[in-house]
């Protein structure tokens, strides 16, 4: 038993699923995209099965691979998650906004917004952007990596200060003096950066918890590091190996610590993708029969990373006695599961189909295969939590809650209720309005 306990997440995105191609799965219904009542199920199961927050990517722009993939992403996260939130009563709700092409005004007033509607429920994935699709929708160059970390650093700091312009006792609402606000209380901001600016103030009050909480994701680069130890409560990582997520924990937490910080103040969390079935057969079958060719296509990516070479016409082979005693890991993080799956005698489409090169960790088979995953991280000290991406979310979200949650329950490492009513409070961060005075002892003008 511990006081601490794992904390969830659920990725959500574009209604059918994790696995590429999840909208063709038969219980799926492909219309999903446009239906915000799917998503509502799945935060509804979610909340059912005590998950703190709902986590949703966002890349606006259309893939190369629409024609057949669809479109992977929600509809629109801010719009999606202002009707999630009146469907729901205690999950967070993590949504990604770019700083690099949205400004910080916009930022600061649509999620504040969103976490007033929802009680306090609200969090902010602030990331830059590089890809050119995106930028070409906004119709601007790609930066350089510096200039897109230095607006992201001005954008936060603005969106921070935007939030606390209304004082926490500014609203008076008495309706027999006449006084709405106290004037004095709600004043502008007046920051100027290098590449952006606001004047101020945000005509909108403190939620339940203040403020939403400002997430931070992707790979361990310093300048993604001194982003979220300044600012970030949660960071949304990519790793595959305890040892490769524990040393990215201790990075982040030192970069929490050398900003001023309290290094418990910010929770990381690794993604897990599961499948869940009766038995690892029947969990490999169920991926097998909707990523179908795709798998074919991933044959020479397994090959390189393991060092020798395999061809299609083995698909349904396991590897050789040669080729085993050849292969082993190369740089890549995965390619020591990968040859783990491979040495137990698995055929290179089961091999595949294990999720070996997936995005994030895969787990296929019975609820404890992934429950044992998740209790291993978490008591190796390699995470707080997991955004969990489901196979197919139509069956996945619920099957999840309703047999890996119980487990790890029973094991006392999972909560059997909220702590609070607000992201903060689940969260276990504590409370800020305004910029973090530890961080700044005032608004940088």
């Amino acid at each position: 038993m511990t006081d601490q306990k794992i904390i969830l997440g659920l990725a959500l995105h574009d209604g059918s699923g994790a696995l590429n191609h999840a909208w063709r799965a038969p219980q799926v219904d492909p219309g999903n995209y446009t239906d915000i009542e799917a998503n509502i199920r799945y935060a509804q199961a979610a909340e059912r099965g005590k998950f703190t927050f709902l986590f949703i990517p966002d890349f606006p722009a259309v893939r190369p691979d629409i024609e057949h993939a669809g479109v992977r992403n929600i509809i629109d996260p801010m719009v999606s998650l202002t009707a999630i939130s009146q469907a729901t009563s205690r999950i967070g709700f993590v949504a990604t906004g770019s700083t690099t092409f949205q400004e910080p005004f916009n930022h600061a007033r649509q999620f504040k917004a969103l976490d007033v509607l929802s009680h306090g429920r609200a969090g902010w994935n602030a990331v830059t952007t590089s890809d050119p699709a995106v930028a070409a929708n906004y119709g601007k160059p790609v930066a350089e990596r510096s200039e897109r970390y230095q607006r992201a650093h001005e954008s936060i700091q603005i969106v921070q200060a935007l939030w606390g312009s209304w004082q926490k006792d500014a609203w008076i609402k008495n309706q027999a003096s006449g006084q709405y606000i106290d004037g004095s209380k709600l004043q502008p901001i007046n920051m100027q950066g290098t590449y952006v600016a606001s004047r101020g103030p945000l005509a909108i009050p403190p939620s339940e918890q203040g403020q939403p909480v400002i997430f931070a994701s992707g790979g361990p680069s310093p300048h993604l590091l001194s982003l979220a130890g300044r600012y970030a409560s949660g960071f949304i990582a990519e790793v595959w190996t305890i040892e490769q997520a524990r040393a990215q924990r201790q990075m982040v937490r030192r970069a929490a610590e050398e900003a001023g910080r309290d290094p418990g103040d910010i929770k990381f969390f690794t993604g897990l993708m599961p499948t869940i079935a009766p038995s690892v057969r029947e969990g490999l079958d169920r991926r097998i029969a909707i990523l179908g060719e795709a798998l074919e296509a991933q044959v020479p990516h397994l090959g390189s990373m393991l060092g020798v070479r395999i061809t299609a016409s083995q698909l349904d082979q396991p590897l050789t006695a040669e080729q085993l005693s050849r292969a082993e890991p190369s740089r890549d993080p995965r390619s020591g599961t990968a040859l783990k799956v491979a040495c137990q005698g698995w055929t290179i489409r089961d091999i595949l189909a294990h999720g070996v090169i997936d995005f994030h960790p895969t787990t296929v088979g019975p609820a404890t295969v992934h429950a044992d995953h998740m209790q291993e991280w978490f008591e190796a000290g390699a995470t707080d939590g997991f955004w969990i991406s489901p196979d197919i979310f139509e069956d996945g979200v619920s099957t999840f809650v309703e047999e890996v949650v119980p487990l790890l329950q029973q094991r006392g490492i999972y909560p059997t209720d909220y702590v609070g009513n607000t992201l903060r409070e689940n969260l276990g961060v504590p409370e800020q309005y305004g910029l973090d005075p530890r961080v700044f002892g005032g608004a940088e003008k």
